[in-house]
């Protein structure tokens, strides 16, 4: 059982690599693909444009939930 646990983990964190590097993509393809019916952003949305996209929060939440609860099998599991 726990190799299941190890297998599923590592695909959960390959499948939130993907969904990463996929949206950072398809960001930077959009940012170069301004239309001319784009409204203004703010300027703090343009200091940090990678902090505040609440998809790449989603992703690091999401990372964080998954290793905490792997480190937390980890502890609990008794070898």
């Amino acid at each position: 059982m726990e190799q299941l646990n190890l297998v599923l983990s590592i695909l959960v964190i390959l499948i939130l690599a993907f969904g990463l590097i996929y949206t950072y993509r398809l960001g930077t393809k959009q940012h170069t693909m301004r239309s001319e019916y784009d409204t203004e952003i703010s300027e703090k949305v343009q200091d940090h444009p990678y902090i505040l996209n609440p998809v790449f929060l989603t992703y690091a939440i999401a990372a964080v939930l998954v290793i905490a609860f792997i480190i937390y099998n980890a502890v609990a599991t008794s070898w």
